[in-house]
């Protein structure tokens, strides 16, 4: 009863919701508690609709949510895409595994990428463009996120368990809020991310300047 009055009062304190949310975990981290994804995506689909009931403030609800398993041998994980698969009865994921995508589901975007790397992301942009002959001249932020495989700037980026970020979204996440929680991610609760959306709001956003 504590914990339920305690969840309720940080909802209570969210006047404003980060439109993208980004989770950084580890390959034993998926390992450890594959069923929290589907959790996550749980919890923001409601405090999205509490949100849209209770705040005045745009935007209102989440709108995507990324989840980045950070692994050098994405194939080890495919024991746990059953589990991943079930975020598609109430969000649309789109899961890449490797080179393969995966789109199935309706509702707010979940993107789970296992062993994805900003920096081959870059590199793979880089390539395309010198396949399409574009000139160096025409270079420009615009163009080049245009060549990303992922279109996400997520607004804030979460770390549990304490540990260093990885290298995704590297170009995408420049003017994100980090958030580092001390608990790990088989035990990070619902009180946890509220006070992360909590925290969040209080943030001076500068973007760079």
């Amino acid at each position: 009863m504590i914990y339920w009055l305690y969840a309720q009062l940080l909802k209570r304190q969210i006047t404003e919701l980060p439109a993208h949310v980004c989770f950084m975990i580890s390959g034993q981290d998926l390992a450890d508690a594959p069923g929290n994804l589907y959790t996550v995506t749980a919890w923001c689909n409601e405090i999205s609709a509490y949100g849209s009931r209770h705040t005045s403030l745009p935007p209102a609800r989440i709108r995507s949510l990324v989840f980045h398993i950070a692994t050098p041998a994405p194939e080890t994980m495919e024991q746990y895409l059953p589990e991943i698969r079930k975020i598609s009865t109430i969000a649309r994921l789109v899961l890449h595994v490797g080179d393969r995508q995966e789109i199935s589901g309706t509702g707010m975007d979940v993107i789970v990428a296992i062993g994805k790397s900003g920096r081959e992301e870059i590199t793979a942009c880089i390539r395309k463009m010198a396949k399409d002959h574009v000139s160096p001249a025409s270079v420009d932020e615009k163009l080049l996120e245009s060549y990303l495989t992922f279109h996400y700037t997520p607004d804030v980026v979460i770390k549990s368990g304490g540990d260093y970020l990885t290298d995704f979204l590297i170009w995408q996440s420049v003017y994100s809020e980090l958030f580092f929680s001390d608990v790990n991610w088989k035990l990070f609760r619902k009180v946890d991310f509220l006070r992360v959306l909590r925290d969040y709001q209080s943030r001076v956003r500068r973007f760079g300047k």
